[in-house]
């Protein structure tokens, strides 16, 4: 049987999740799997008797990451992969979890499921879409992969910023808004949804675009076709940030454009349950019948 190689990442400002890590560092070890985890995190984790963690700068070849936090600790496991379908267990060791499905007490007990498991009967695998981003600033073009948004915002307190949109090619409208918020169904649960967008399900292959704050007529959410791209130019003097995933990358400035459709790369999460996302989300928000 081939040696399986189990990636760890995990919040290392929670003494929970780092406690939890090691756990999971030590039952991998023990059931005879190869354990890594970004060089960063070593010292956090490799202690006495978890010297056995070893280094690394890629997870490509990984049979599994494991991602003990909350949907952030997820979010930064995803993008640690690049694109490559190495499947992600989220343990819940947040607040929400929508990404994360696994407790923290059934942590090593769903690790030897799927270990000595099947994949469709004893786990499953969620594959869900994710976007490419395309910034152009000048000549200097960059690229990047969003599991839940692109989020293009404001810099300035109690100014708006002025977005020109086109959909495949054809001008769409013009935004005076806070800020624009282009998500898959995944992330329709996150800031989309704090700006009053719709809850889409992670089944579906959808772009969806809502506004933020909008100061016009037109404040509705769109949900567009994958294959459409969305092409945002920055119109006026006022400088934009552009954060993927939560995290800011960029200051966009008066002619920038950002380009959002559809990636090729799928980010593959680890299930082992039969719920389906409207019973997570019933749970999550507390809709029990009254």
């Amino acid at each position: 049987m081939t040696t399986r190689t189990i990636a760890l990442v995990f919040h290392r400002l929670r003494p929970n999740a780092v406690g939890l890590a090691r756990d999971v560092a030590a039952w991998a070890h023990q059931a005879g799997c190869n354990v890594v985890c970004d060089e960063s995190d070593v010292d956090a984790i490799a202690q006495g008797a978890h010297s056995h963690v070893t280094a690394s700068s890629s997870f490509r070849d990984a049979d599994l990451l494991v991602s003990v936090g909350g949907d952030g600790t997820m979010l930064r496991a995803v993008h640690s992969l690049n694109g490559t379908p190495v499947p992600v267990m989220g343990v819940n060791v947040g607040l929400l979890g929508y990404l994360t499905n696994v407790e923290p007490e059934m942590a090593l007990g769903a690790l030897d499921q799927w270990l000595r498991g099947t994949e469709g009967s004893a786990f499953h695998y969620d594959d869900r879409m994710m976007l490419r981003v395309l910034i152009q600033n000048g000549s200097t073009k960059q690229s990047w992969l969003a599991l839940n948004e692109v989020v293009l915002e404001k810099q300035q307190s109690g100014h708006t910023v002025r977005l020109g949109v086109d959909i495949d090619g054809t001008h769409f409208v013009t935004y005076s808004a806070d800020g624009l918020i282009i998500a898959t169904p995944t992330g329709s649960t996150a800031y989309a949804l704090s700006a009053r967008g719709p809850v889409l399900s992670p089944r579906l292959n959808a772009l969806l675009m809502t506004p933020v704050s909008p100061h016009m007529m037109f404040d509705r959410s769109l949900v567009l076709d994958p294959r459409e791209e969305v092409v945002i130019e920055v119109l006026g003097q006022r400088p934009v940030e552009i954060a993927i995933d939560g995290v800011a990358v960029h200051t966009l400035l008066e002619g920038d454009r950002v380009s959002v459709l559809a990636a090729t790369e799928r980010a593959r999460l680890l299930r082992f349950n039969d719920n389906r996302f409207h019973q997570i989300l019933r749970s999550k928000f507390g809709l029990a019948d009254r």
